[in-house]
């Protein structure tokens, strides 16, 4: 079964298209005319496994905010339409992911029940280059009900921004990893029969 899809959202403030092959190698074309974002949707397609190509124009004349988030609204439909009936998948996974000082906690459940639970703090370091630390956040708010999943990211141990950010790409990257795995033939796991 081919796990893969493509989604296409336009709006007066962004034009963007998202493929995602969730049986990939880590595979990344990325371009949202964020450098930093870039970065760190990189590390996300390289750490969850998913070949990801992402072409994001928005109105960053005015700032990022359209951008990030609606980048985040389309890649969690881009992920909900390539899982299907999600038939078989291992539905939850989690990491605890250190990347030197800073250490994140993700928790996913790929439950169909949008949900989502952050904790942490940019107060100190509002700008990571030319990036709004506070949009990642909405990014991943964005993805959570766009993808109708349970999404828990903690900071354990705070640090410098971009270690901390990293770090949550890439905890909720092998999470995701692990939910989406194929480890119980055509079984759907739930007793509701249906997720």
């Amino acid at each position: 079964m081919s796990r893969i899809s493509e989604v296409a959202r336009k709006t007066l403030e962004t034009d963007i298209v998202i493929s995602v092959d969730l049986d990939g190698t880590g595979k990344a074309d990325i371009d949202t005319g964020i450098g930093f974002f870039d970065h760190m949707l990189n590390s996300f397609s390289r750490h969850s496994g998913f070949d990801m190509k992402v072409r994001a124009k928005g109105d960053l004349y005015v700032d990022q905010h359209h951008t990030v988030e609606d980048t985040g609204i389309v890649l969690g439909q881009t992920i909900l339409k390539a899982l299907g009936d999600k038939a078989g998948i291992n539905r939850y996974g989690d990491c605890i992911l250190p990347m030197d000082e800073a250490l994140v906690l993700s928790a996913v459940d790929l439950c169909g029940r949008p949900y989502f639970c952050y904790d942490a703090d940019f107060t100190g370091t509002p700008l990571i280059g030319a990036y709004d630390s506070s949009l990642t956040r909405e990014f991943f708010y964005a993805v959570s009900y766009s993808a109708a999943m349970n999404l828990h990211i903690k900071v354990l141990n705070n640090g410098n921004a971009h270690h901390v950010t990293e770090a949550m790409f890439k905890a909720f990257a092998r999470a995701m990893n692990q939910a989406v795995s194929v480890t119980r033939g055509d079984a759907i796991p739930s007793t509701k029969g249906a997720l």
